[in-house]
């Protein structure tokens, strides 16, 4: 007999939950039961799970008890407080915060990088983070065939990767500045730091707080989060990370060096019209080329303007695209827990 699964989402009325219910009306197992857990403001509201209304309740330790997979999406703090309850009741706990992904004991896994690691678990997978997903996801079949040696990236970002208020601001300070209206910034670049800046119609070089050494913690987390994913701490990657007025869809300028020589953008492009998730729109001739607007409610990765270094023969560009609450959040934990049931490792 095939076996069914009993699903959790906590957080199930944030951005990244409300996503992963519907993702999971489609997935490759079975689900019998789902269970929606949010904090004790939202317990009581219902939510549609494949036409059937399901009450959502408060998260509690006995929450999980009877519960195979734990999808986790209601912040650090929160994965932090149920994780030891999660496991203790036999549930995976595939948590998509930062809580656990540096973590060593922790897989931290891109199911089209490195799905072997799930085999490692001991009872938490870590999601990673949105910005480093979509760039691992579409650099994966390049190493695989080539090698890497350095990763230099610059993002831009969507402001729904910080949230409904970013969201907000952007649209009030957006219909503020066409009414020629007055308002006062409060929650870009980051909510909690001591200054916050203009987002409408601006570029802010600055996600997350900023560390000793002057990257923030978001450019520090795709450094680490890259090397572990890959396995390979010897890799030399730099990061920077710019937010821009979008609501939805991540965009990144990639420069890599490969470790061959000889490899040709023909290549590049082969290989990645081959690769599982990935998606090439690349030619210059009829302005071909991915976009955050097409790839928002899209699970795929898009790649495009792929060119060869005008210096260094074994150096790379590329544009890389994915909707960060998709593949960036929500789908790639879905995937997580696909591979788990089909590696029968749950």
């Amino acid at each position: 007999m095939t076996k069914s699964y009993h699903v959790a989402v906590v957080g199930a009325t944030g951005a990244v939950g409300t996503q992963m219910i519907q993702l999971l009306e489609d997935v490759t197992f079975p689900v019998k039961e789902v269970s929606l857990l949010s904090s004790a403001r939202s317990a009581g509201k219902k939510l549609t799970f494949r036409g059937e209304e399901v009450v959502i309740k408060e998260a509690t330790p006995d929450s999980f008890k009877g519960v195979d997979i734990a999808l986790f999406s209601a912040g650090g703090s929160i994965s932090k407080q149920f994780a030891k309850d999660a496991v203790a009741h036999g549930a995976v706990m595939i948590d998509n915060t930062s809580a656990y992904r540096m973590d060593p004991e922790v897989p931290l896994v891109v199911t089209e990088v490195n799905p072997h690691a799930l085999r490692d678990h001991k009872g938490i997978i870590a999601n990673p983070n949105c910005s480093t997903i979509q760039m691992v996801a579409a650099l994966q079949p390049i190493r695989e065939a080539f090698g890497l040696d350095r990763i230099i990236v610059s993002t831009y970002q969507a402001v729904s990767g910080s949230g409904i208020q970013a969201i907000d601001e952007l649209q009030t300070q957006s219909q503020a500045i066409l009414s020629g209206e007055d308002f006062t910034p409060a929650v870009m670049p980051v909510k909690g730091d001591k200054k916050h800046f203009q987002i409408a119609f601006n570029a802010l070089p600055q996600i997350d707080v900023f560390t000793d050494n002057d990257y923030t913690y978001e450019e520090m987390k795709m450094v680490n989060e890259t090397k572990k994913i890959m396995e390979d701490e010897s890799m030399k990657v730099a990061a920077t990370c710019v937010r821009i007025p979008v609501v939805s869809g991540h965009s990144e300028s990639v420069y890599i060096e490969v470790d061959q020589d000889n490899v040709t953008v023909a290549q590049i492009k082969e290989l990645l019209e081959k690769a599982p998730g990935v998606v090439l729109q690349d030619n210059p001739a009829t302005q071909l080329y991915p976009h955050a607007a097409d790839a928002a409610g899209k699970k795929e990765v898009f790649v495009g303007r792929i060119r060869r270094d005008l210096d260094n023969p074994r150096g790379f560009h590329m544009w890389i695209v994915s909707d960060n609450l998709l593949k960036g959040a929500a789908w790639n934990s879905i995937q997580i827990a696909e591979s788990l049931v089909e590696q029968g490792i749950i």
